[in-house]
């Protein structure tokens, strides 16, 4: 499970990620970054965590699958959120096609999206 001060919750976050950060897409997913977001609610001067939020919509399934795809996408990141600057706020948008994928090619496509991501790759 991804620990709470890593987990991306209001609203105002994800539109900032969505909105105004890069993005690199897979078949399953699209990730959403915006680097080194000083959050304003954090207290002291320490460089908040690198948080993360996760979109799955009804397009992927039904509710079984949706919370199925959701835990499997919260599992993954968490093994992955400190490759992230301090302060990012990172967005996992399920595309309809990760309700059918297993959990290696989940973990294969939010690998090569980081990558792409933090890598520079061309968009």
């Amino acid at each position: 499970m991804l620990p709470t001060e890593h987990r991306l919750r209001r609203r105002e976050d994800f539109a900032t990620a969505v909105r105004r950060g890069r993005r690199a897409g897979r078949p399953s997913l699209v990730i959403h970054l915006r680097s080194g977001v000083t959050d304003p609610h954090a207290p002291g001067e320490s460089a908040p965590p690198t948080r993360a939020g996760f979109v799955v919509s009804k397009a992927v399934g039904g509710s079984v699958v949706r919370n199925k795809v959701k835990r499997r996408l919260r599992h993954l990141m968490r093994d992955r959120v400190e490759l992230f600057p301090p302060g990012s706020l990172v967005v996992v948008r399920a595309l309809p096609g990760a309700g059918d994928a297993d959990h290696a090619q989940l973990a294969r496509d939010l690998d090569a999206a980081i990558e792409r991501l933090l890598g520079g790759g061309a968009r």
